[in-house]
């Protein structure tokens, strides 16, 4: 049987992504995608342009977001997949997470001045379609173009991960928030790239199980963060906690993702995709 090409994590410009979320569709349905979720930080305002350009493009769209949740001392992301994008828990609560970014970058800003480099937040700005939206990527891509660093990679590795110079700690939303929002609104929670978080076997078991118990259905498995190996060891997880699998690329744009969009691995034969429940 034919795969799917299903890409259901990427970006837009209405986020931290470098292009439009018509310009998304369209370079998906260059890449041959044939079902594709939009899934922008904490903001669910380009779904419905994305959605009205993949119906003009005969792709198949799914409402989708990401959304940052605090786990110990860790930054998880969970992703919200074939949701209403008109649901009233979901929309306040995604107001108040992106409320606290606000206040975030201001600090990043004076941190980084602390560190020698002027002017950062504003630099910031002049990438975000959103000022409530500004990211730890905006920060990266003004760094690079001030020389700070070689590429938006360099950037995170010394100045904006846990102990270098440009982080600022920040309380998201909880993991039980935001599955009762992704779950009011009638979606499916995935958690995203479990391979990029800096959690030990042990907390990992106790996120998966606590995810799990909270209702949580699907762990991307394919990622554009992912290995072929951590692939295999992803599939291992979803078989021995009954999660369903996704596939994603994470495209944030041209040049500056690893994996282009619709071109992740295909998912391992044996597991359940989550489009499956769609």
């Amino acid at each position: 049987m034919h795969p799917l090409n299903a890409d259901l994590h990427c970006h837009s410009t209405i986020s931290d992504g470098l292009l439009s979320p018509s310009e998304v569709v369209a370079r998906a349905v260059a890449n041959g995608v044939e079902m594709l979720a939009l899934t922008d930080h904490d903001e669910l305002s380009g779904l419905g342009e994305a959605a009205a350009a993949a119906h003009n493009h005969g792709i198949r769209f799914i409402n989708g977001v990401e959304i940052s949740v605090s786990w110990g001392d860790q930054t998880v992301h969970i992703v919200g997949l074939n949701l209403a994008a008109d649901s009233p828990k979901l929309l306040a609560g995604l107001a108040a997470v992106r409320a606290g970014r606000d206040s975030r970058a201001v600090e990043m800003g004076e941190a980084l001045a602390a560190a020698g480099i002027a002017n950062a937040h504003a630099g910031a700005l002049k990438y975000v379609g959103n000022p409530a939206l500004v990211s730890r990527s905006h920060f990266a891509r003004y760094l690079v173009e001030v020389g700070a660093a070689r590429d938006v990679k360099g950037v995170f590795d010394h100045y904006l991960v846990r102990g270098k110079p440009g982080f600022v700690e920040h309380e998201w939303a909880s993991l039980a928030d935001a599955l009762g929002w992704i779950h009011a609104a009638g979606g499916l929670a995935v958690i995203a790239h479990p391979g990029r978080y800096r959690l030990s076997r042990a907390e990992m078991e106790k996120l998966f199980t606590r995810f799990r118990d909270l209702g949580g259905e699907a762990i991307e498995v394919v990622s554009g963060s992912h290995s072929h190996d951590a692939t295999l060891e992803y599939a291992r997880i979803a078989r021995r906690f009954g999660f369903l699998a996704s596939r994603a690329s994470d495209f944030h744009g041209p040049g500056e993702s690893v994996v282009d969009i619709g071109r992740a691995e295909r998912l391992p034969e044996d597991l359940l995709p989550v489009w499956s429940r769609f």
